[in-house]
């Protein structure tokens, strides 16, 4: 191999990294600008929220850094031990003492002043599981029983997760382990035969709970109960409505002053569309897209199984939080609870994804992909 060609090699896709960081930046600005209003009123320091997500967006990119030069394959040693400590924390959300309840769901386990949500560390848990299983024997994944341990081993994280509960997110699981799987190679057929008890288990849950049956009438008709379930919808698409083609500017929304749950982060995409517009909107997506474009990129270049896997997955994961989040907002799809990637507010959100896009850098070094 040639210096130049081994100098190209070693240099990677550094516009995926400059893309993460921009759209790190771009959400702590809009985090304030979503909450500096409520955390005045509730915490006396409009900057509440940015601080907590300053640390985030540090301790991510030390996070991205270290990922980045670390070697991908050798993250197949660590298999076990993610594994082991995903379900644990899974675990540790339902002792008392330990796990920390919010709006009646326990998602987060608390250290002292700090809290982490296992969620977030079980879907790239998953995610190394399914690409060193498979990269061992991928042969294996041709037949049913070869699949077998990777849906357990999802299955087993979405009824943890379920429990909590946190539908958003458990459906978020079982789309990545599909994903995983078909991009494996799995057979059509057995992606029929996990597709379809999923659907009938995903309309069970919906039914068995009734403040999610709530949530999806409120969704077919937000204005039955427009100061119940459906108000958090309503205050969403008046924010979007408002902002029309250019936006009402920077640090302008009016919905961020209490009419909005959630501004800063289930749905801050409703407040960024208020102030910036359409227009603004399609530039903010061009963002995504073009991080989830360069993550599809690494993995087709990728040299080895264990690194194409890991790409899908570190790729698929964003893309499907991505695109369920703007269905949601935009009220396409029932509403439920899930954080923009590297935009909304929350720590262990951000430092995993910031994370896993080092990994993804780190094997796109290998995959010889430069911009």
């Amino acid at each position: 191999m040639s210096k130049k060609l081994a100098k190209k090699e070693e240099r990677g896709d550094i516009s995926l990294l400059i893309a993460v960081v921009m759209l790190a930046v771009i959400g702590t600005v809009f985090i304030y600008s979503a909450s500096n209003y409520s955390a005045e009123k509730t915490y006396g320091d409009g900057f509440y929220f940015v601080k907590k997500q300053l640390i985030g967006v540090v301790v991510g990119l030390v996070a991205m850094i270290a990922t980045s030069i670390f070697d991908y394959k050798k993250l197949k040693k660590f298999t076990i031990p993610v594994s082991i400590i995903s379900f644990i924390g899974l675990a540790l959300v339902f002792v008392p003492g330990i796990g920390v309840e919010n709006y009646g769901a326990k998602r987060w386990i608390g250290f002292g002043g700090l809290t982490l949500q296992p969620s977030e560390i079980s879907k790239f848990a998953l995610i190394l599981f399914c690409a060193h299983y498979v990269s061992v024997r991928p042969e294996r994944i041709k037949t049913f029983k070869g699949i077998l341990p990777v849906l357990l081993f999802g299955g087993g994280t979405c009824a943890l997760i379920i429990l909590e509960p946190n539908m958003s997110i458990t459906m978020c699981v079982a789309l990545l382990m599909i994903t995983v799987l078909f991009a494996s190679g799995m057979k059509i057929k057995h992606f029929l035969y996990i597709i379809l008890p999923l659907v009938l288990g995903a309309v069970a849950l919906i039914f068995i709970e009734p403040y999610r049956l709530k949530r999806l009438t409120a969704f077919l008709d937000p204005w039955s109960n427009p100061k119940g379930e459906g108000y958090q919808l309503l205050q969403s698409l008046y924010a979007l409505g408002s902002g029309g083609w250019f936006g009402v500017g920077l640090f302008n929304s009016r919905q961020k002053y209490a009419f909005l749950p959630f501004a800063e982060s289930d749905f801050i995409l409703s407040v960024i569309g208020e102030e910036i517009g359409f227009i603004g909107l399609v530039f903010f997506f061009a963002l995504l897209g073009f991080i989830i474009y360069r993550g599809l990129k690494i993995a087709s270049k990728s040299k080895d199984v264990f690194g194409y896997l890991l790409a899908v997955g570190i790729t698929m994961i964003f893309g499907i939080q991505t695109v369920i989040n703007a269905l949601v907002v935009t009220g396409s799809i029932p509403p439920t609870g899930l954080p923009l990637p590297l935009v909304s507010s929350g720590n262990t959100a951000i430092i995993i994804f910031m994370a896993e896009m080092g990994v993804l850098f780190n094997i796109s070094k290998k995959g010889s992909l430069t911009f």
